[in-house]
């Protein structure tokens, strides 16, 4: 929105030329995010408080998460209102990438502010039934993927991309909207589950986030992927603005999230932000590079996966509790600890990912 503004008052002073740099509305996206977050935080606690907006408690879970009873919920919207407001006023709003995310991510959003509505509001433990969950994330996900391959301009945008191998490019041709589907979905209810502590899904969100948007800047500069060896994407780079949007959006919910927690995301934080790491990944064609990156929500996944199998065919259970954080705390780990020690896995984790860059 601002983009155009500037256009217009180039022709009245040059210098509001820097404004066409990505960079540079990178930077102010997040910085818009950051504060609109700080603004708008302490406005939002206080009505969720005053509304008794709270989170309910596993009977069956951690005796410590007892006292966290009543914490607000549905703090995702403080998110997703910073990304939004910082994404259209920095970001170039003719780029169909920067729609295809931003509104991958506002539909899943719905999706769960339905649910949370569901459960704190009308008193439905159950929130939005897991058909319809599912159901909806999968009418998004599949749209998504089929504009985007409909829409698709060169042969890249549609290819698998596998890291560390220069030349291994292949073709998938439709199902290029099944590996949309499974990522944008995968991702969406990844970190929804991984969302049990306090700033343990957000930290690693805004710095998968953050490499999304290197690979994003780097495959949209026709220089920089021609030396990497990586696909060129002429419109990638403007998600840049949005990374940077969700970065800032992130830190300044952490703020409010960080242990002891403020307020909680929520469904409608968690399934749109893992929403937004999946079509990030997909639009930049670094499907794997995200299952690297993105390990914490990986192995969580994983952890329920693993427990329900084993709990149904032997009736015994492999974890004290999933998904695995919660293994970690039933056996006697500081909550703190357990964050901090999954937030150093992700700085690993997405060190590697990076490191897919030059490794070819």
């Amino acid at each position: 929105m601002l983009l155009y503004l500037t256009d217009y008052l180039m022709n009245f002073d040059s210098s509001f030329r820097v404004f066409q740099y990505l960079t540079l509305r990178a930077i102010l996206g997040a910085l818009t995010a950051l504060i609109i977050s700080f603004l708008i935080g302490p406005v939002m606690i206080r009505k969720l408080t005053r509304k008794k907006i709270g989170q309910s408690i596993r009977d069956d879970g951690p005796e410590s998460h007892y006292q966290k009873a009543g914490t607000p919920t549905m703090g995702g919207t403080l998110i997703l209102v910073a990304i939004a407001i910082s994404t259209l006023l920095w970001a170039d709003l003719e780029n169909r990438y920067v729609w295809a995310v931003l509104l991958v991510t506002l539909g899943h959003g719905m999706i769960g502010f339905v649910d949370d509505y569901r459960k704190v509001m009308q008193g439905n433990s159950d929130g939005l039934s897991a058909k319809a969950k599912i159901f909806w994330q999968s009418v998004i996900a599949l749209s998504a993927g089929t504009y985007l391959f409909l829409t698709a301009e060169i042969p890249a945008e549609t290819q698998f991309i596998v890291p560390f191998f220069k030349d291994v490019m292949i073709d998938m041709g439709w199902t290029y909207i099944v590996v949309a589907y499974f990522i944008i979905v995968g991702s969406s209810n990844a970190v929804n589950l991984t969302d049990g502590l306090d700033g343990l899904a957000i930290m690693p969100t805004v710095m998968v986030a953050a490499a999304l948007g290197i690979f994003a800047y780097l495959s949209g500069h026709i220089n920089f992927s021609e030396y990497l060896a990586i696909p060129y994407l002429p419109k990638s780079g403007e998600l840049i603005v949005f990374c940077a949007s969700l970065v800032g959006a992130g830190l300044g919910f952490l703020w409010f999230n960080a242990y002891p927690a403020m307020v909680f995301m929520g469904d409608v934080g968690a399934l749109a932000l893992g929403a937004a790491l999946g079509i990030l990944a997909l639009l930049v064609r670094q499907e794997i590079v995200l299952i690297i990156m993105g390990g914490v929500f990986v192995v969580e996944t994983i952890s329920v996966i693993i427990q329900v199998a084993s709990y149904k065919m032997r009736g015994k259970r492999v974890f004290l509790m999933a998904p695995i954080h919660h293994h970690y705390e039933l056996k006697g780990w500081p909550e703190p600890r357990i964050i901090v020690r999954f937030w150093i896995i992700t700085v690993i984790l997405v060190l590697i990912g990076l490191a897919t860059l030059k490794l070819r």
